[in-house]
């Protein structure tokens, strides 16, 4: 009589484990397309476009994280369902988590914009201006064979020395965000910063990177504190609400990763 009932108790911690963590190796493994994230328990980096977008998911719970390495951690350790995050940086961490894998369809497609003080049409202008002579003239290309597609060597953009520069522009960004911004060796590397530096070439100025949370990027650039928000930003109504942003310089998608196992 004791066994039966020590097994009856150990089924139903197990059981009442499941149930509220919301989390079962069903969940696990049922995740085939964006239909099936109704009711799941979504990991997102704070702030991002994966983030507004989750809590459009119905009964979602959403669970916020500062980068997107932790909710790909949390997903590995069974804490959330899926994590919704930019393509390219998916297919960084899934490559750093074999038991990951990206959900083949997108579930979302954005373009990156450089953010600035709502108003600053002179920065504007002269922003737009120099993307669209890095487009003319093959720079951004050479700069995105660095570090997006196959085998990136990540080398990085060297500034033009003939310039002459006047003044400096600052950029904020979140250095959690690879090929576009990440810490390799103490020094923050990627697109991002790279296309920067050719924007700093064309305006004549220097380039100062400040590293901080993606969810603090608008309230610098609102505060002074930077001239302009780099770091895989899509343009969204809520964000126009708050920031300018110049014509797009990259193309990417939001995906799903789930565990594979």
């Amino acid at each position: 009589m004791k066994k039966t009932v020590s097994l009856l108790f150990a089924f139903i911690l197990i059981a009442s484990c499941f149930s509220s963590c919301g989390l079962s190796k069903e969940d696990s493994v049922n995740i085939k397309n964006a239909d099936d994230l109704k009711g799941k328990s979504i990991g997102t980096q704070t702030g991002t476009t994966g983030y507004i977008l989750a809590n459009d998911i119905e009964n979602a719970k959403v669970e916020k994280y500062k980068d997107g390495n932790d909710a790909v951690q949390a997903l590995s350790q069974k804490k959330v369902d899926a994590v919704i995050i930019d393509k390219l940086t998916a297919q960084e961490l899934v490559n750093e988590n074999k038991n990951l894998e990206i959900l083949p369809d997108p579930f979302n497609e954005e373009e990156y914009a450089i953010a600035y003080k709502k108003g600053n049409n002179e920065l504007g202008e002269k922003l737009d201006g120099a993307i669209e002579k890095l487009k003319s003239d093959g720079t951004l290309d050479d700069i995105s064979k660095h570090w997006i597609g196959n085998n990136p060597d990540h080398k990085s953009y060297t500034p033009k020395s003939d310039v002459h520069r006047s003044g400096t522009l600052v950029m904020a960004t979140n250095a959690e965000f690879p090929p576009y911004e990440n810490i390799e060796q103490g020094e923050i590397v990627g697109f991002d910063v790279d296309m920067a530096r050719a924007i700093c070439d064309e305006l004549g100025m220097e380039l100062k990177i400040k590293d901080m949370d993606f969810s603090a990027i608008i309230t610098s650039i609102n505060l002074d504190e930077a001239d302009i928000g780099i770091a895989g930003i899509s343009v969204t109504p809520e964000r126009s609400k708050n920031v300018d942003f110049t014509q797009g310089y990259a193309v990417s998608s939001q995906v799903i990763i789930v565990r594979s196992e």
